[in-house]
């Protein structure tokens, strides 16, 4: 393969997933780590990528690229769906548990799947049946929620972020450290090996960070874009989490650090 053709697939590949490492294009192509980082570096002459450590983004991804909830509910739909189906599995049934539901477009998939499951679900008349408590700070789940048998919806208060449509701001942090939910289902903008979970804007991250404080157990819904990717501000180290579910096997740095700090991951 010419030079040529194997850096426009590279830069097809950085379009396509957001962010490519040195390590998966010297296997994909097999090409030894010098020749890519001459390829990267030719792209980024080009203006194509912008190089970031072990790898590249799109030229236009930086730190504080944010997409609107709108944009982004559009994108890598099945990964979604299949990450959503292993995060619902994790939910009891007809029990008094506790669930926090983080703001993003894969927990409203979340939520979407857990109306449907909980409005249909049967009682076996052997004893009451168990509302589910599900709270969140995220107007879009609580318009999903909000009218389903068989749970009870808690709705954190705050000023809305209309980019995202969440609930932000010293009063939602405040309400979110006077809960102890058994679950949390977190969203994430970025994992990375060395700088956890981040996010671009301070106020989300200062309520997914009490949100992680919170919550008995911390599971994790991030589709494979957001692998090996870091924002602005982190909200959490690798160590704070139980289980992160996502579509995709992480890069060796990554899943080595994800397996140091004990995560269970989840191949959906």
């Amino acid at each position: 393969m010419f030079a040529e053709e194997r850096q426009q697939k590279i830069a097809e590949l950085v379009a396509g997933s957001g962010r490519v490492s040195v390590t998966l294009l010297a296997e994909r192509f097999s090409i030894t780590t010098e020749t890519v980082r001459r390829d990267l570096a030719t792209l980024e002459n080009a203006g194509t990528v912008r190089r970031v450590h072990g790898g590249a983004v799109a030229a236009d991804r930086f730190s504080t690229t944010e997409e609107s909830v709108t944009e982004r509910a559009i994108q890598r739909p099945d990964q979604k769906t299949r990450i959503a189906e292993a995060a619902l599995a994790l939910i009891p049934r007809n029990s008094q548990a506790s669930v926090l539901m983080d703001g993003g477009t894969t927990t409203e998939v979340l939520a979407e799947m857990l109306a449907r499951r909980t409005a249909v679900e049967p009682s076996d008349g052997t004893g009451p049946h168990h509302e589910l408590v599900v709270i969140t700070h995220a107007v879009p789940i609580a318009s999903k929620l909000s009218n389903v048998p068989g749970v009870a919806l808690q709705i954190l208060g705050g000023r809305v972020r209309g980019l995202t449509q969440v609930a932000v701001g010293q009063p939602t942090v405040n309400a979110a450290a006077r809960i102890r939910p058994d679950i949390a289902f977190i969203g994430t903008n970025g994992i990375h090996a060395a700088f956890g979970l981040s996010t671009p804007d301070p106020e989300e991250a200062a309520v997914k960070a009490a949100f992680v404080q919170s919550a008995r157990r911390i599971v994790v819904l991030a589709d494979s874009s957001k692998l090996d990717t870091e924002t602005l501000v982190q909200f959490a180290s690798l160590k704070d989490l139980d289980t992160l579910i996502t579509d995709s096997e992480p890069g060796p740095e990554l899943a080595a650090a994800l397996e140091e700090a004990g995560v269970d991951v989840v191949i959906a």
